[in-house]
């Protein structure tokens, strides 16, 4: 397998992980055992996007593989990268790190709350 095919195995990879982060809470409905990695992942999502220059693992080893391949690789984060010039053209903020890590929260507590609630009222039927 090329650099360039490792290179974008690496953001299929890390795209996929977002959104683990941001919607996992929803898969604990129908797998149970999906909550213990989901809230590693959610905290650690949380994480890097509350805390400033924090950088998750993936955003330089596509950067690797990609400068391997001869191409550019990038700097700042992979939503930085990706997903900010789609959702923030003008570039990620301060506010905008911390409106996506609530953001982040937020999702996965309605996700938990919405899990739990549905297995209280079954517990009771």
């Amino acid at each position: 397998m090329g650099y360039r095919a490792l290179a974008e195995l690496t953001v299929v990879v890390h795209f996929a992980f977002l959104l683990f982060v941001i919607g996992g809470g929803w898969l604990v409905g129908r797998w149970p055992w999906i909550a213990a990695p989901h809230l590693l992942a959610a905290a650690w999502g949380v994480y890097v996007e509350a805390m400033p220059g924090i950088i998750c693992p993936l955003t330089p080893l596509e950067n690797r593989f990609a400068a391997l391949a001869g191409q550019e690789g990038y700097t700042g984060s992979f939503v930085e990268h990706y997903l900010v010039p789609i959702i923030y053209p003008e570039g990620l903020t301060r506010t905008a790190q911390w409106t996506l890590a609530a953001l982040v929260l937020g999702v996965n507590l309605v996700a938990y709350a919405l899990v739990v609630r549905r297995r209280h009222t079954a517990g009771h039927a």
